[in-house]
């Protein structure tokens, strides 16, 4: 028992000072823009003063309902024709189509069980064959 156990011992060096860095703001030029005067809802022509006329909007007429006495919006000629082509193309599409697939139907239903009772009768005979 004589001597102490000798322990293994690290020397670390000693931190260096880093200087410390100054970040600085940022800055940037805010955009403004001029004031907007809006005038008010109730804002009248003073007397003497002849209102102007203004005609209406050049892409929407209106349509007079007698009966009810209301004025319709409706929309200009060509989204009114290229809606309607749009719409009778599909539904003249959508009946072709189902036409053809009823006629398939009607045409390839006896073939494709002809064909599947063909392949099931020489399977079971197969199986049959072989079972013996």
């Amino acid at each position: 028992m004589g001597e102490p156990p000798v322990l293994p011992s690290l020397h670390l060096p000693l931190i260096p000072k880093i200087p410390r860095q100054e970040i600085p703001l940022p800055s940037a030029d805010i955009p403004s823009h001029p004031v907007i005067v809006v005038p008010p809802n109730n804002l009248e022509s003073p007397e003497g003063v002849k209102a102007e006329t203004t005609e209406e909007e050049p892409g929407m007429q209106k349509v007079n309902i007698p009966v009810l006495n209301i004025k319709m919006p409706v929309p200009e000629q060509e989204i009114l024709i290229t809606a309607g082509t749009t719409a009778a193309v599909s539904v003249a599409a959508t009946l072709t189509a189902t036409a053809a697939f009823k006629w398939a139907v009607k045409v390839l239903k006896p073939i494709i069980k002809t064909a599947i009772g063909k392949i099931w009768t020489t399977k079971t005979k197969e199986n049959g064959s072989k079972m013996q």
